[in-house]
């Protein structure tokens, strides 16, 4: 067993993958070109749940032991592991006190937006045409 939470489904190319979401990785079983191959490769589930193409991957024989599959399997994970490892978020620029105050969330302002003035001149068109409407049949 791979992980303890996992998703497995077929690939229209008749392949198994084995999907790992708390570990964000993935594994394929799929039939290689030669006869009595498999096909193994892993890669990364990237947010959203997208899957990053195959980091690593490799031919197995048949004719090899469950054990060794199994070593392969947890070798290609782990160079996946390594690879994501590798890459690190880049903190975010410091900044001066000033830009801090001049970075402001939008819509955290005190001016009212485009948006509401228009909401609010509708709003007065209309309360104006009913007003102009009831004068007049009143």
């Amino acid at each position: 067993m791979l992980w303890r939470e996992h998703t497995v489904y077929r690939e229209r190319s008749g392949g198994v993958v084995i999907r790992g979401e708390h570990v964000r990785r993935w594994i394929s079983l799929a039939p290689a070109g030669g006869r009595d191959e498999v096909l193994v490769r892993a890669g990364r589930i990237l947010d959203g749940g997208t899957t990053a193409p195959a980091r690593s991957e490799a031919v197995v024989p048949l004719s090899a032991s469950t054990g060794m599959l199994a070593a392969t399997c947890r070798r290609l994970l782990a160079d996946t592991a390594a690879d994501t490892a590798l890459v690190v978020p880049q903190a975010a620029p410091r900044r001066s006190r000033r830009s801090r105050k001049a970075a402001r969330p939008k819509g955290s302002g005190k001016h009212t937006s485009f948006g509401s003035w228009v909401i609010l001149a509708c709003v007065t068109g209309v309360i104006a045409l009913y007003v102009y409407s009831a004068a007049m049949h009143g």
